[in-house]
């Protein structure tokens, strides 16, 4: 007999976070997340967004055996800003049962009238930073840290449920170009740009040197990201705990933080080497040797995954992004980096895939954002 259980306690919730770990062990696409980053942003205390956001998430369970997951989360801010009434679904994970499915969904669709919402999409999560968009191509591909992995059964079960496309994401891989022409071509529009707008590269020799940046960098995301799909600004305390989880990722090599001569962030590109093969060795787990295999990845990796990018809106349009990008390039030729996989970009946000015009490049994932009107 199938039953829906709220998680309620600790030791509820670790099985709630490593369930998918379970559901897609023998799935080599697959990449955890980071386990203890997970518990912590369910944790009330420890995660800011809850000073505007209410949050429950429940687990199915057949004969003792858990057999799905959903949580669900109305982001006042959200529906404020964007003159919405939705509630998003989070972390939704099942076996191929219509009958597990139709009952996670059934039961955060319940909390959302029963909170007045109108509709429901996702998944989505606490903010922008955190994992959105459920894969709908490209299950062939191995997943980023950063990204959810999914069976393609999902999208039927969606269907059915009466689940619509309301936006995509897109994801590109690319080959780092070493060809001279290309290389100098970006070098120059870079140097010229420097140049035109008294404009300079932030100076860092070690990772240190850059926590004093990383405020800046975050307030330079709320402006550059305000008009994406459902975000919402970080708060001061949510910037905060988003860079104790960022610094330790930022290589010097793979970032670019361009300045004004006033010394004031106006665009900036933060690469990592990719976690996520240490991750799948680790499941996700830190300890006993996770850190161990997260910190070799840092500085012996072919692949780097370009996590954020962004550019002022005042020098949007004026080449200024050459120089994130001849940064970026230069350091991963220093460190033999041959491939670049991009997170999850809106498909219609032309800015920022028009950037890889003249790279060697494959879009091969897609993931989508799902919506129903709830009657």
């Amino acid at each position: 007999m199938l039953q829906i259980e709220e998680v309620l306690t600790r030791s509820q919730l670790k099985k709630f976070v490593d369930y998918p770990n379970q559901l897609y062990r023998n799935v080599p696409q697959f990449v955890p997340a980071t386990y203890a980053d997970d518990l912590e942003d369910w944790d009330r205390e420890k995660n800011p967004a809850f000073a505007y956001c209410e949050a429950r998430c429940w687990l199915a369970v057949r004969n003792n055996e858990i057999v799905g997951r959903i949580g669900a989360i109305i982001s006042h801010r959200a529906n404020e800003k964007w003159n919405t009434n939705r509630m998003r679904f989070t972390q939704v994970d099942f076996i191929d049962d219509k009958e597990v499915s139709a009952a996670l969904f059934g039961v955060a669709e319940a909390w959302a009238k029963e909170k007045g919402c109108d509709e429901i999409h996702g998944p989505l999560g606490f903010t922008d930073m955190d994992r959105e968009g459920m894969l709908v191509d490209g299950f062939e591909h191995r997943s980023m840290f950063i990204t959810y992995y999914n069976h393609p059964y999902y999208i039927e079960h969606l269907t059915k449920l009466g689940y619509v496309k309301d936006v995509d994401w897109i994801e590109n891989l690319l080959t780092i170009p070493k060809d001279d022409d290309v290389c100098k071509r970006l070098k120059r529009f870079s140097d010229l740009s420097l140049r035109r707008y008294h404009l300079h590269l932030a100076e860092a020799k070690h990772q240190k040197d850059f926590i004093p940046l990383i405020p800046a960098f975050f307030r330079l995301v709320n402006l550059c990201y305000s008009p994406l799909y459902s975000t919402v600004e970080l708060s001061e305390e949510q910037i905060s705990r988003y860079a104790k989880k960022f610094a330790p990722l930022i290589n010097p090599k793979l970032s670019a933080f361009v300045m004004d001569e006033n010394n004031e962030m106006i665009a900036m590109g933060v690469g990592a080497p990719s976690l996520a093969s240490a991750l799948q060795k680790s499941h996700g787990k830190y300890l006993p040797f996770g850190w161990a295999r997260m910190l070799k990845a840092l500085y012996v990796n072919d692949t780097i995954d370009l996590l954020l990018i962004g550019v002022h809106p005042d020098y949007q349009a004026k080449g200024v992004n050459a120089i994130v990008m001849n940064k970026l390039l230069e350091g991963c030729h220093a460190m033999g980096i041959t491939k670049a996989e991009t997170g999850p970009t809106l498909e219609l946000n032309s800015k920022v895939l028009s950037q890889w015009k003249g790279f060697d490049k494959l879009q091969h994932k897609r993931r989508r954002c799902f919506i129903k009107k709830l009657q």
